[in-house]
């Protein structure tokens, strides 16, 4: 669903659909006048008129079936998460699986928060809002997270005799999410094409067509270039923290970490040198996907890390 959203967004589709049709947009259409009829409600928006005025029907159809199967997917985690659900509360009752509807309900929120962000791009602007966009995106891996917290709780791990410090995951976890909302701040803007060069951003390690105390004012978070700027530097925390980290549980000899903490390193290095070739080669599409792919894995190897560290006395 990640991977599907985030090429969505790649492929400028998320406002091929300008209506919200919970229920009647689960089949695509199959009609040329249902083409016809999509069409001409997308061609009411600022991003037809403004910058596709020229699409066809054909180049049309390829936005549209991004953005329906994103959608799509959506309903389909709904049911498969709900009907299950149900059962087993039906079978143990609803008490035991308060964590479990917790989770659903954020789902819901998620389908909701998606709306909102598309109705953001529908009438005085060509995309949807970086803001409303990072939400979205912030709001699915905190599902993500949750469903493979759950997941791992119903395994039996043998806990263990000693523990990292709790603050050292849980805030490595919270940057990788801060990074996270800012890489949507990328995406959402497309700052990732405003300087294709590292490690310096034009002549300059400082983005050259911005003054250094832009960045402490409120609207840094509307600038391209030192939103770019913010997700490379972030990325330099994270690593140095991620060092910091594995020091901590080598030099204190917690070997039930050691696997852990190994996982991540490398799907951090893969993130990282993935961000570098997606700026080098002007944020294309899928180098950008492969960024966001590995994300995925990152976040999770996390969640993971914090997991087994709960399970420790």
């Amino acid at each position: 669903m990640i991977v599907v959203g985030g090429l969505t967004r790649l492929t400028d589709s998320g406002l091929s659909i300008t209506q919200w049709e919970l229920f009647t947009g689960f089949l695509p259409p199959f009609t040329e006048s249902k083409w016809v009829y999509y069409f001409d409600l997308y061609k009411q928006i600022p991003e037809f008129k403004l910058q596709n005025y020229s699409m066809t029907m054909n180049e049309f159809k390829v936005i549209f079936w991004w953005e329906w199967a994103h959608r799509f997917l959506g309903r389909l985690i709904g049911l498969f998460f709900l009907i299950p659900l149900i059962y087993f509360t039906l079978k143990i009752g609803f008490l035991n699986l308060k964590n479990l509807y917790f989770i659903f309900l954020l789902i819901c929120f998620q389908g909701f928060i998606g709306w909102y962000m598309v109705s953001s791009g529908l009438i005085d602007r060509v995309d949807v809002s970086h803001y409303r966009l990072s939400i979205h995106l912030v709001v699915a891996f905190i599902i993500l997270s949750l469903i493979l917290w759950n997941f791992l709780k119903f395994n039996n791990f043998k806990t263990t005799d000693y523990k990292i410090k709790f603050y050292l995951p849980a805030f490595f976890l919270l940057l990788i999410f801060l990074q996270i909302s800012i890489g949507a701040f990328v995406s959402g803007m497309d700052a990732g094409t405003i300087y294709t060069s590292w490690p310096m951003m034009g002549s300059s390690y400082f983005p050259d067509d911005n003054d250094f105390v832009n960045l402490f004012k409120l609207a840094a978070f509307n600038d391209p270039s030192l939103v770019q700027f913010m997700h490379r530097n972030l990325a330099y925390l994270i690593t140095a923290f991620y060092f910091f980290i594995t020091f901590y549980i080598y030099k204190n000899k917690l070997k039930k970490f050691y696997f852990a903490i190994k996982i991540i390193g490398f799907f951090l290095l893969l993130q990282v040198i993935l961000g570098i070739l997606t700026l080098l080669n002007g944020a294309q599409i899928y180098l950008s996907s492969m960024h966001q792919i590995s994300s995925i894995f990152l976040v999770s190897s996390c969640v993971y890390l914090l997991f087994l560290n709960s399970k420790s006395n």
